[in-house]
């Protein structure tokens, strides 16, 4: 079978539908296709991606003992067994502007608002926010008009813009990482059908109602598209698309499952009778985000998943008490073992991700290769509230361009903002300072 040229934005096309597909082999721009791989990742778009958990981590049983390539995977991070080949623990990273400062208390707003942006947020509780702008929105800046997306923003907790919440804080510094401006929030989405409808609708209102109204898969709308595409297509390719479609029925259906039997629960406190509902939410948004990076439908994203400050109990591993009251365990060990295992469980949700991304081929290599994804918090040790020190992993080669599998530790306080100014660099977008950066984040580079 001769295999048909087809440009890399093509999409299905249906009712209400705009269905993106991933990299396959037909969309490289010549028959050499398979050639040295090389010359095919160069081809290949960079991700970049802030994944944020809350009230920072019991540090004894995350940080590893040994520093370099030769380390053990502490308690926390053993979850990451499959893919520790495949991500840098940093260790020593700090976020200074997150301290206090001089405006006293309110380290959960300021942990939030200083993640991705590096800058002291202003103390109002009122509507004249001000913090500064994130890393990811200077990347979507430059490279957002490339992908259907600028930038995609996700969270477990419905965004909240208005109101006071933490010590004199506005609720908009706490419940929002991704800022557009110093006053401007890029609210998460926390609904995976209306992100779902938002990668795959056609952006046509009128015509995703009546999609809607006929109560079938997106799939039923681009049948015939697939059908067409799928002829030109060669052996490898055609079995790459058959997996894709089957993996965004899969999603489409569980999503629907939870819309049908009463939806994904984001409240503060989950439910004891319905273990599992926070787990399955987190993983829909990374399958979600999985799936717009590779259909290329947006190249950088910020998930929270779950505001920093989140009292929420995890019953369903153990542990009823409140993660914002454990946080402050006083030294005692029995909490200190309850916030290690909430840690170890997100721990284990990243994990599905990145083994997620690490089982989606992408030219010669997998779509975690060509990703840059941080995942941390903006406090290291909940009972001090401290913002040194920070639990921090880079997970991903950028494309190439990172070393992975190991364990590194910079001098105390580094600012991570100079991981950020690198990560900028990794994706082609240059920028003179970010928030208290004092410049490029040495030992990332392979």
């Amino acid at each position: 079978m001769k295999m048909t040229h087809i440009p890399r934005r093509t999409f299905l096309r249906g009712l209400g539908t705009a269905l993106a597909l991933p990299a396959l082999e037909a969309m490289m721009p010549s028959s050499k296709v398979f050639a040295a791989a090389a010359a095919t990742a160069k081809k290949l778009p960079k991700r970049l991606a802030f994944i944020y958990v809350p009230n920072g981590a019991n540090m004894d049983d995350w940080t590893p003992s040994e520093v370099g390539s030769n380390f053990k995977l502490p308690y926390i991070l053993e979850p990451l067994k499959n893919v520790q080949g495949d991500l840098q623990v940093l260790s020593g990273l700090a976020h200074r502007k997150a301290a206090p400062n001089g405006d006293g208390a309110g380290d959960h707003a300021r942990a939030s608002a200083t993640f991705l942006t590096g800058a002291q947020a202003k103390k109002t509780a009122a509507v004249d926010i001000r913090v500064g702008v994130s890393v990811d929105q200077i990347a979507a800046t430059k490279v957002g008009a490339q992908t259907r997306l600028s930038s995609l923003e996700l969270s477990c907790d419905r965004s909240r813009l208005a109101g006071a919440c933490d010590s004199g804080y506005a609720c908009a510094y706490q419940f929002n990482i991704s800022w557009k401006s110093p006053t401007t929030p890029m609210p998460p989405e926390a609904d995976p059908k209306l992100v779902f409808q938002r990668l795959f609708g056609s952006g046509n209102r009128e015509e995703q109602i009546a999609r809607d109204r006929y109560s079938k898969s997106i799939l039923d709308f681009v049948l015939d598209d697939a059908k067409a595409l799928r002829g030109n297509l060669g052996r490898t390719d055609q079995s790459k698309l058959d997996e894709y479609l089957t993996s965004v029925r899969e999603l489409e259906q569980r999503i629907e499952r939870d819309v049908k039997f009463g939806g994904i629960k984001t409240e503060m406190k989950t439910p004891e009778g319905v273990p599992g509902d926070f787990t399955e939410h987190q993983r829909l948004m990374y399958d979600l985000l999985a799936l717009a990076f590779q259909t290329d439908a947006t190249r950088v994203s910020s998930f929270i998943v779950a505001h920093d400050g989140s009292n929420r109990p995890y019953p369903f591993i153990g542990v009823s008490d409140g993660h914002h009251d454990l946080s402050h365990h006083g030294n005692k060990q029995e909490k200190k073992q309850a916030i290690a295992k909430i840690n170890r469980y997100h721990m284990e949700n990243f994990a599905y991700f990145l083994n997620k991304l690490k089982g989606i081929k992408e030219g010669e290599g997998t779509l975690l290769d060509n990703c840059s994804i941080v995942y941390g918090s903006g406090i290291s040790d909940g009972n001090r509230h401290n913002h040194n020190e920070l639990p921090v992993i880079l997970a991903g080669k950028g494309g190439s361009n990172h070393g992975v599998g190991r364990h590194v530790r910079y001098e105390r306080d580094t600012p991570m903002t100079n991981l950020y100014l690198s990560l900028l660099d990794n994706m082609g977008v240059h920028a003179e300072r970010l928030g208290d950066s004092t410049g490029r984040l040495g030992k990332l580079t392979s």
